[in-house]
């Protein structure tokens, strides 16, 4: 299982949201860039930046995730307001690995359908689920179309991967969420990987054994040093059984 870590921005700084609520975000007093670097030289691989500002229209943290993409060494996903294909394009000519792409998604998918084939395995397709109801616009908005839809157009489209985020789950139970993205994960045969489930260790133990579930974008619990990235990438690291030798 993949472990992607994830900082946030809002103002230039680090923050987390409950429940996508932007007006009372947990602030934390931390570099964005030597967090990030810190997360690369603990061994992740690949690291995620979302931009909540650009989710509201807003591009003041622009220059602060160039600035990531140039230093880190790994490939950044960059998420947040990639509502429109010039929007995406930028990104990836500024050396983004992945852009993470939601509700261009749900409103003109023919639009970031091409943009995937033009650009194989660099869009990520996000979808952020309610009450089994899939949310647009910074989670503000509920669109008519079903996450199973959604996923279904896009099954022959040349993705990186898809990231599902229940937001419910920070007000219910750890295994009702795992239920709702584990049934999804079902319906494609992209990558999945899971986002606002892991609180714990023990969260990302479970979540290694759930069936189409490729990995697990871990944001706030890092944040809260709740765990390291080291116990996260030792959690994640595959097992393998003792085999008999032969004489």
């Amino acid at each position: 299982m993949q472990i992607i870590p994830t900082i946030e921005l809002q103002n230039g700084r680090c923050v987390t949201l409950r429940r996508g609520r932007f007006d009372d975000p947990m602030l934390w007093h931390v570099d964005p860039v030597e967090t990030v670097l810190g997360f690369v030289a603990a061994g992740a691989d690949r690291v995620r930046v979302t931009d909540f500002d650009a989710l509201q229209e807003g591009s003041g943290n622009d220059a602060l995730i160039e600035e990531i993409i140039r230093k880190v060494g790994v490939p950044v996903q960059v998420a947040g307001g990639m509502r429109s294909r010039e929007r995406a394009e930028y990104w990836i000519e500024k050396g983004a690995g992945q852009v993470v792409i939601g509700t261009l998604a749900a409103r003109a998918p023919d639009e970031v359908k091409a943009l995937a084939k033009y650009h194989p395995d660099m869009v990520v397709l996000s979808l952020d689920v309610a009450g089994g109801r899939l949310m647009t616009h910074g989670w503000t908005s509920e669109s008519p179309m079903s996450p199973e839809a959604l996923l279904d157009s896009f099954a022959e489209v040349p993705l990186a991967g898809v990231v599902i985020t229940d937001i419910d789950a920070d007000d219910s139970e750890t295994d009702k969420q795992l239920g709702v993205i584990s049934g999804l994960a079902g319906t494609t045969r992209h990558l999945v990987f899971a986002s606002g489930l892991v609180d714990s260790l023990d969260d990302l133990s479970r979540l290694k054994y759930v069936p189409g579930i490729a990995g697990a974008i871990v944001g706030r619990a890092l944040m809260k040093k709740t765990f390291s990235m080291q116990e996260a990438l030792e959690i994640a690291r595959p097992e393998y059984e003792e085999t008999a030798g032969f004489r």
